[in-house]
C-alpha cells in the first residue's frame, strides 16, 4: 500500500477514534484520559512487538530520537490536543489542530528540504483549506451534542490547539529519517508510547493536582479509553509511521489533516443530523484536493 493511502487509513482510525474521546475526556479530564490511552496502547504495542520480533530492531542510537519525539508528540502533543477540547470543544480545537499540516509542510521544507509544486501545491491548498472550512464552518446553531461543548476559555483553548499542533509537526518530522532505516514501525510505536507515558505517571506520583482525574473510572469509560487507544493510537500512529517511511514529511501530514472532515459524516450517523452547508462545501474542497494529490 503507498504512503498516501497508508495516511489516509491514520486520518480514518483517528476519526473513529475521536468519537470515542470526548465524552471520556471530559469525564477524566485531559490528563488522566491520555494517561490511561498511553498505558492501554503501550501495553498492545509492546504485546505485538514482542510476538512479532519488532523489538530487536530497537537500538540504542534510535532509543533516545524516538523517546523524546514521544514526549513532544504525544505527552505535550496529545495532552495539548485533549485540554483544547475541553476548553473550545473537538470541532473548534480540531480546526487548530489541523494547522498541523501546515506547520509540517514549512518545517520538512526548512529542514529536510521537501518541497511541493505544481497539481500537488495546488491539490494540498484545496486539501488545508477544505479541511479548515469544513471544521469551521461545520456547526448548525442548533447543536448542542458533545462535540460542540465548550467552556468559554478562548485564548487558552487556542493556545493549546496550536501548541498540539505544532508538537504533531516537530515529532513527525522527527521521526522522517528515522524510518527510513529497518526500524520496526510497532516497535517504534511502543517505545514512543512509553516514553510520552512515563512523565504523565510520575506527576500523578508528585501528586500534581492537573494529573488528578476529574471523576472516577467507569466500566463505560474504560472501554472508550481502549477502543480509543487500540484505534488512534496503535493503529493510526502505527500506520503514519509506515507512510513517513515511503512519503516525506509534508505530505503524510497534508493527507492525515483530512481525519476532521471523516468525522463529520460519522456525526450525521451518531446524532441523526445532516453536516452544515460549510461542511459539506469543505468537504467536497478536501475530496478534490486528495484526489489531484493521488493522482498526481
Amino acid at each position: 500500500m503507498s504512503y498516501e493511502y497508508l495516511a489516509l487509513l491514520a486520518a480514518a482510525c483517528w476519526a473513529v477514534g475521536s468519537l470515542m474521546s470526548a465524552n471520556a475526556s471530559t469525564h477524566l479530564g485531559s490528563f488522566a484520559f491520555t494517561r490511561w490511552r498511553m498505558l492501554s496502547a503501550s501495553l498492545m504495542l509492546w504485546i505485538l512487538a514482542i510476538i512479532g520480533g519488532g523489538w530487536h530492531s530497537l537500538g540504542a542510537d534510535n532509543l533516545w530520537l524516538l523517546a523524546l519525539s514521544g514526549v513532544i508528540g504525544i505527552f505535550i502533543g496529545d495532552t495539548s490536543l485533549f485540554a483544547a477540547m475541553n476548553r473550545l470543544g473537538p470541532r473548534r480545537a480540531g480546526v487548530l489542530f489541523a494547522s498541523h499540516s501546515l506547520f509540517s509542510l514549512v518545517l520538512a521544507y526548512l529542514f529536510l528540504g521537501e518541497t511541493l509544486w505544481g497539481w500537488t501545491l495546488l491539490g494540498s491548498t484545496m486539501l488545508i483549506s477544505g479541511v479548515m472550512t469544513a471544521v469551521f464552518f461545520g456547526k448548525r446553531k442548533s447543536e448542542q451534542h458533545a462535540w460542540e461543548a465548550d467552556s468559554g476559555k478562548l485564548h487558552t483553548g487556542v493556545a493549546l490547539g496550536l501548541l498540539s499542533a505544532l508538537c504533531q509537526a516537530v515529532s513527525t518530522l522527527m521521526l522522517k529519517p528515522l524510518m527510513a532505516t529497518e526500524i520496526d514501525a510497532i516497535a517504534a510505536s511502543a517505545m514512543r508510547m512509553t516514553s510520552a507515558f512515563v512523565p504523565h505517571f510520575l506527576l500523578l506520583l508528585l501528586g500534581v493536582k492537573v494529573a488528578r482525574a476529574y471523576r472516577p473510572m467507569t466500566k463505560k469509560v474504560f472501554a472508550l479509553v481502549v477502543g480509543n487507544a487500540a484505534l488512534s493510537m496503535v493503529l493510526g500512529m502505527t500506520l503514519i509511521l509506515l507512510a513517513l517511511r515511503h512519503g516525506n514529511a509534508g505530505m503524510v501530514a497534508i493527507l492525515s489533516s483530512v481525519s476532521p472532515v471523516l468525522v463529520l459524516p460519522l456525526l450525521w450517523l451518531v446524532y441523526k443530523r445532516s453536516p452544515a452547508l460549510g461542511a459539506w462545501l469543505g468537504a467536497i474542497l478536501t475530496v478534490c484536493g486528495t484526489m489531484l494529490i493521488l493522482k498526481h
